[in-house]
């Protein structure tokens, strides 16, 4: 499968279209299946798979427009290579009603519980007991772990090109809050929590004040957030020209302390949600 995928995504033509779709079906199929990944722990790292995130793009390639409806009244046009996947009781996944979308090749665990409306993309990976909830986006590629909660409005972005960046990566038990934005192949790792309201991207640093460093993205390695992190927004003062005159500060995550008890009790209502 990845050899063949390779040579077809730098093919200038794909050849045989009955063949080259025999093979990205059921390369879509083990994406949905959770059989293959667009990244994968490995060792203790996280490594990013170049040719998943080809087979994705390839489907894009020969894909074509196509009118596509649920019953008499929804209905959009999309590439027919990616459908919106349909759920189904042996999933055991639970979807309440209300116009959410998860499209085919993306991997839903069992017992991930999704809020209406939110939309997960091609290529994600949601691992088990995860909540989506309202409005939230799980982008292309971006690799949630299990009992993550994304919050109402959370953003995670995602990542097809250039094929071999990272994706965002949330690990397990982790909280990310209402409204928070995690982009550019930011690293989340297990039991952070991600206040309402906080970005994270690779430019932007993370100012930590119980250890006193400051986390940045450097080279190929994404900005990390530390196991067990709590982080909120917080702004930093302009110390030059205009900006220091008029008392200006910018924008930047903060993390003020690491999991402990008292944060243990503010989630457990989590618990009695599911």
């Amino acid at each position: 499968m990845k050899s063949a995928i390779e040579q077809l995504s730098t093919a200038e033509s794909v050849g045989d279209a009955v063949e080259v779709r025999r093979v990205f079906f059921d390369f879509r199929a083990r994406l949905t299946r959770g059989e293959i990944r667009a990244a994968e722990k490995i060792n203790g790292r996280w490594a990013v798979n170049t040719w998943v995130k080809q087979g994705i793009l390839l489907g894009f390639r020969i894909g074509e427009l196509k009118e596509m409806a649920e019953g008499s009244v929804f209905s959009f046009v999309d590439k027919d290579t990616f459908p919106s996947r349909r759920v189904v009781l042996g999933d055991l996944v639970r979807v309440v009603p209300g116009g959410s979308t998860i499209r085919e090749g993306a991997y839903v665990a069992p017992s991930v519980i999704c809020m209406p409306p939110m939309f997960i993309n091609v290529g994600a990976f949601v691992d088990e007991g995860t909540m989506v909830d309202s409005h939230a986006l799980v982008g292309s590629c971006a690799q949630i772990g299990k009992r993550v909660h994304l919050s109402a409005a959370a953003q995670i972005g995602g990542v097809l090109e250039p094929v071999n960046e990272a994706p965002v990566i949330i690990e397990d038990d982790v909280l990310v809050g209402g409204n928070c934005g995690v982009f550019e192949g930011t690293l989340v790792q297990q039991r952070a929590v991600i206040g309402a309201g906080t970005i994270l991207t690779r430019s932007t640093p993370l100012y930590d004040l119980v250890r006193g460093e400051i986390h940045r993205a450097v080279g190929d390695s994404p900005l990390v957030v530390p196991e067990n992190a709590v982080v909120v927004p917080g702004s930093r003062a302009v110390k030059k020209g205009k900006g220091a005159g008029w008392n200006l500060s910018l924008y930047t995550p903060v993390i003020v302390k690491y999991r402990d008890e008292k944060t243990e009790r503010g989630i457990e209502l989590e618990e009695w949600l599911r």
